[in-house]
């Protein structure tokens, strides 16, 4: 044994600093399972999964089976399957057998399966562990064999046993040897996050003796997509360069670069003349996403990373007059590829993104500003601590330096004398003071200070700066997030940066409404994902009010869905410094914004010690808010322990709330309720789909907000995620957004901050009186109704009322009315002290008549029979029904035909897809009715004053009939029934009509979800819609933002408007030119939709509605399918007025 005792001094024992996540039940049965590997450990040829370890055997003196005496041993013992089924059950059985005590686990990706085990001398110990899904929840189960006590860690014999017979392969090539070179889970946690945190000068506010010290660079340059080698030497002169816009992408202005190669960027700018003896920065606030940067033929640095800042001094290669300023940029790197940038907008975003500016400061001058604002316990005075970095870039010693601090309109001075600063030094410290009850910064009251730090010598000023911040502070306590000292509740989306004709480039009059789109929309929280925003997006949430997550450009590390993860290693320490220079980056430009509430490392990665060990650096370089990473904190996939303070589920269905209920950590949905998208044929049948998305979101909202351990969430996603290319093709994941590309809301909209509102009404009805009292909810975090203005209006009486109650209290506003009969419903309106209303609810009051149709009085009808056809006819009424189909063939009121077909049976099935970025302008209709109609009898006969028309036939997916009753005074009823053959499993169920073209005004009375919608809004109660609406151009151009209503975009079935599924119809029909109409009259259980069919329209009076078939909502819609299986039963009747 003395090999094994001497290999100590070269293979070092790991510990490893992870919490205890996972405890495993040992001595489960083997009955079940299948054994599917098997590794004699220490016998060369017999080991087939080992990675890492050496081989001993034991010597004759120590006791155990002829297997149990070879063994490996080493600080850590590696073993890997790959090709793991993620779905199966999985046991290992591992035998050790040792010479000395030791103590040893087993963890697997990052969770613990062995805790702790002690081996004692000369005993054979075998266990059995059943391997929690977790550890091989990516098709890969790595096994490491860790010493806590003793020389090393060993192991005898290994065995994997699961319910699938499938062998698992071991890993080979560049994977096995990315785990040869891991140090597993020895976290260093004496780190120097400064020495990783980039340099960004704080731009100054004035420079004295320099007229204006900023310069933007933003504008028209020149682009080549293949420019030559040495093309930064010389002006752009050849034909291949040519006028680009800054910020912008290339591909989204018509040009194409090799994915593998680099486009040449080129400009010129004048110098100030007064800028001489100043030291001049050069800032890209993003450049996608790998640059080399020249100036005036020198190269003054380089960049990886699209959507990071980066600064760079070009001091040295500057020159009096004109200077070129050229760039060779790669989109696809390192940096893109971890960051799945391309893949994801599914197309190139290389380019200059972001703005350029060029700035001048004195050689002595402030480097860094960081703020800090801590609250007392009581959260009303601060300690307000500010880092200042001043740094020496000339070439003198500088003496008596001096830096005075003031905050405007508050008693505050700091100042900060630097005795002595050399060339090259810089001086930093902390300038620290209290501050008595400043006002607070929240989403709710962003109020904002400006800071100015003034640097110079002997009382001369050379540079002013001026900051915006808010005084704030942000804790994790328990399973709660506190913005100064108060729980929130986190009403999010997640945020893309898109646009269809710039991609993924906003200008910051967008960033600004986007932000305000989102705050009227009662969000109060947006998830930068899967980047860091433009700086903009800060100042504007700052200034108006929003909580932010700030993500790193990180995203898919691991995870199936970038595809490069099917060959390379995740795991493999050679990306990781990327992944820590972006978290740093991200951190270092955005810390002083006070709307910035916590940071994400990662998008969907998969947690290891890579990522473990730039946590340690995250938590250093700011320990002043949480963090978190986007895993699944809870589950079989993508669950690898992760330990960020804050815990992260994507899409955790219906019931999510529970567990999160017992979390330790706060937990935020950081992806949830994803809007309809992959359903791509029902979204452009039927827009009513989008509708159906509050059904899932609402009854969601309500248990986060009741579970303590819920944060909140982000709704996936905030903007439409389509791309028009100059091309003509369009790309990307598509319509998954509240707001359009454009910037119009859409259907979800209005859900969303319905649900969102932090103002319940609990009121359902009045009862006429004098004094009307309406139950209410505070569900802000920070604002009293008191700050509120509440309007009221009853009749021809309004007026404005005032309550006090607090966050998170009830309470009652009372209305006095002078006269109460004079109205049947009570409107209210609730303005938001920041100038935007949050909501708006109408009450009903007294009685209320929902179906206002009158009678139609009953005229006598006769019917006449002939070989092909029936003829029921009555004064100025004649119908014909088609004797072979039993259908309709035309029905006249006064010469004028109204339907001209039908009825047909649709059981239209549900109609999905993957999550894939496959935006198609061209995805097909899916709206088929039920085919091969086959009649087997038909009969006319009287009843009464009715002709009844009694029809039995087939299709091909349905067996029944259906009777029709015509009365010439204008009423016609459609009783059905029919039997399934085959399984189905249907979105709508019920009768289709036609009528002529002319009917091309569809309208409706309806129950709505909410009492109020705006007026363009599909599901608004009542309602008329036109086909096609007047003023629209004859084709849509979708790369022309259109100046009208989402509601009124069409395609071949007609406008948004007219073809959406209108849900709970009271009535519902066409109406042409002439007055004419067709309605259907309900009880509120039907539902409505119409279309343009060729040259017809068609309607659907439904008896059965669902949601849509979007992939992420199906758990949420469970509970409303109705699947059918052969023989089940379907049926109505549908009643239709003519007129």
């Amino acid at each position: 044994m003395n090999n094994l005792k001497q290999s100590r001094s070269r293979i070092p024992v790991l510990s490893a600093l992870i919490l205890l996540l996972f405890v495993v039940t040992l001595n489960a049965q083997t009955a079940k399972l299948h054994q599917v590997a098997t590794n004699d450990c220490g016998v060369n040829g017999k080991q087939p999964f080992l990675v890492k370890g050496d081989n001993y055997t034991m010597p004759g003196g120590i006791d155990g089976s002829a297997a149990a005496k070879t063994c490996n041993f080493g600080g850590t013992v590696i073993y890997a399957f790959d090709r793991m089924d993620i779905q199966a059950d999985y046991q290992l059985e591992v035998v050790y057998l040792s010479d000395s005590e030791r103590q040893q686990r087993i963890i697997a990706d990052g969770n613990e399966v062995q805790s702790p085990v002690t081996l004692e001398a000369g005993k054979e110990q075998r266990y059995k562990i059943d391997l929690p899904k977790k550890a091989f929840a990516y098709g890969q189960l790595v096994l490491i064999f860790e010493v806590l006590k003793g020389p090393n860690a060993l192991v005898s014999e290994l065995n994997l046993y699961s319910s699938n017979p499938r062998k698992p392969i071991p890993f080979e090539g560049e994977q096995k040897q990315a785990l040869v070179n891991t140090q597993t889970y020895k976290i260093d946690t004496e780190v120097d996050a400064e020495e990783h945190l980039p340099v960004y000068a704080t731009i100054p506010y004035s420079v004295p003796g320099v007229y204006n010290p900023v310069l933007s660079l933003n504008g028209t340059w020149l682009f080549n997509p293949s420019p030559k080698a040495d093309f930064y030497t010389g002006k752009a002169t050849d034909a291949n360069w040519n006028p680009i816009v800054v910020p912008g992408q290339w591909s989204m202005q018509g040009f194409k670069v090799d994915s593998a190669g680099f486009g040449g960027y080129q400009t010129t700018f004048t110098l100030p003349a007064d800028w001489k003896g100043k030291q001049v920065k050069l800032r890209f606030d993003g450049v996608s996403s790998e640059c080399v940067v020249w100036l005036n033929g020198k190269e003054i640095g380089s960049h990886m990373g699209g959507m990071t800042a980066f600064e760079l001094d070009a001091t040295g290669a500057l020159q009096q007059g004109e200077n070129r300023l050229a760039l060779k940029v790669r989109s696809e790197s390192l940096a893109d590829m971890l960051g799945s940038l391309t893949q994801y907008a599914a197309h190139q975003i290389g380019g200059i993104t972001r703005k350029v500016t060029l700035f001048a400061v004195p050689e002595v001058h402030i480097s860094d500003l960081r703020i800090v604002t801590d609250l007392d316990d009581r959260y009303e005075d601060a300690d307000l601590k500010v880092y200042l970095a001043v740094t020496n870039a000339g070439k003198n010693t500088e003496k008596n330096v001096a830096a005075r601090l003031s905050i405007t309109g508050l008693p505050v001075v700091l100042d900060q004398s630097i005795p002595q600063l050399a060339p090259g030094e810089t001086w930093t410290g902390w300038l620290n003071g209290k501050v008595a009850n400043p006002r607070k910064w929240d989403n709710e009251h962003p109020h904002l200070y400006t800071m100015k730090v003034e640097l110079g010598t002997a009382d001369v000023t050379t540079e002013q700066i001026e900051k915006r911040f808010g005084f704030r502070e942000v804790e994790v306590k328990g399973n709660q997030l506190l913005v100064n000292g108060k729980a929130v509740k986190l009403r999010g989306v997640c945020h893309h940066e898109a646009h269809p004709l710039t991609g993924r480039v906003l200008t910051p009059e967008l960033e600004q409404k986007d932000v305000e789109l989102y705050r009227a929309a009662n969000c109060n929280f947006i998830r930068t994902s899967h980047y860091p925003p433009c700086e903009e997006l800060l100042d504007f949430c700052d200034e108006l009010g929003m909580f932010v997550e700030v993500e790193a450009p990180v995203c898919w590390i691991g995870h199936h869905a970038n595809e490069n993860w099917k060959t390379l290693n995740y795991r493999d320490s050679k990306y990781y410094p990327y992944v820590l220079q972006s978290n740093m980056e991200t951190i270092q430009f955005y810390r002083n914004h006070p709307s910035v509430i916590f940071w994400s490392m990662a998008n969907e990665s998969y947690w290891n010690e890579e990522f473990a060990q730039v946590e340690v650096y995250v938590k250093k370089a700011d320990p002043t808010r949480p963090h978190t990473f986007h895993d699944q904190a809870y589950g079989g996939f993508n669950n690898q322990g992760s330990t960020a303070p804050i815990a992260n589920i994507h899409y955790p269905g219906p019931n999510g709330y529970k567990v999160a209920a017992e979390s330790e950590r706060p937990m935020i949905y950081g992806e949830y309720c994803h809007l309809n998208v992959y359903n791509r044929s029902e979204l452009v049948t039927d827009p009513g789909v989008r509708s159906d998305w509050a059904l899932a979101l609402s009854p969601t909202w309500d248990n986060m907000y009741k579970t303590a351990g819920v944060l909140g969430g982000s709704i996936w996603s905030g903007i439409d995620d389509i791309f028009q290319l100059p091309d003509g093709d369009a790309v990307g994941y598509g319509p998954w957004g509240p707001i359009d590309g454009w910037r119009r809301p859409k259907p979800e909209y209005y859900d969303m901050k319905k649900i969102y509102s932090p103002i319940r009404v609990h009121t359902e009805k009045l009862s006429p009186a004098r004094e009307l009292t309406v139950d209410l909810e505070n569900r802000y975090t920070y604002t009293d109704f008191n700050e509120l203005q509440i309007s009221w209006k009853y009749g021809n009486e309004q007026g404005i009322s005032f309550v006090s109650i607090e966050p998170g209290r009830t309470g009652q506003i009372r209305i006095l009315i002078a006269d109460p009969q004079q109205a049947n419903e009570l409107y209210l309106s609730f303005t938001d002290p920041r100038g935007f209303m949050a909501d708006e609810y109408i009450i009903p009051v007294g009685k209320q008549v929902q179906n206002e149709l009158p009678e139609l009085a009953p005229a006598a009808t006769q019917l006449k029979k002939s070989n092909d056809k029936y003829r029921i006819t009555g004064k100025n009424f004649t119908c014909e029904v088609d004797r072979t189909t039993g259908q309709i063939l035309s029905l006249r009121q006064d010469k004028e035909e109204i339907l001209n077909g039908g009825p047909w049976l649709m059981a239209l099935p549900l109609n999905g897809g993957g999550c894939y970025p496959n935006h198609n302008a061209n995805t097909p209709l899916f709206n088929d009715i039920c085919t091969e109609w086959k009649v087997s009898e038909i009969e006319a006969t009287k009843a009464g004053d009715d002709v009844v028309i009694s029809v039995k036939g087939s299709y091909k997916e349905f067996e029944g009939g259906y009777q029709l009753h015509i009365n010439a005074g204008g009423k016609l009823s459609v009783t059905y029934s029919f039997d399934a053959l085959a399984d189905v499993n249907p979105r709508q169920w019920g009768l289709v009509f036609e009528a002529p073209a002319s009917f091309d005004k569809t309208f409706w009375r309806r129950d709505g979800l909410w009492s109020v919608y705006p007026e363009d809004h599909i599901s608004r109660p009542v309602g008329e819609a036109d086909l096609f609406y007047s003023g629209l151009p004859s084709h849509i151009d979708p790369r022309v933002e259109p100046t009208w209503s989402w509601s009124l975009d069409y395609n071949e079935l007609g406008s948004n408007d007219f073809r959406s599924t209108r849900r709970n119809i009271w009535y519902a029909g066409l109406v042409a030119p002439s007055g004419s109409k067709v309605t259907a009259a309900s009880n509120g259980q039907q539902h409505w939709r119409s279309w343009l069919e060729k040259d017809r329209i068609r309607f659907l009076v439904a008896d059965f509605v669902t949601a849509g078939n979007e992939m992420f909502l199906n758990s949420y819609y469970a509970p409303f399918r109705k699947p059918l299986k052969a023989g089940d039963t379907i049926g109505g009747t549908i009643t239709l007025r003519v007129e």
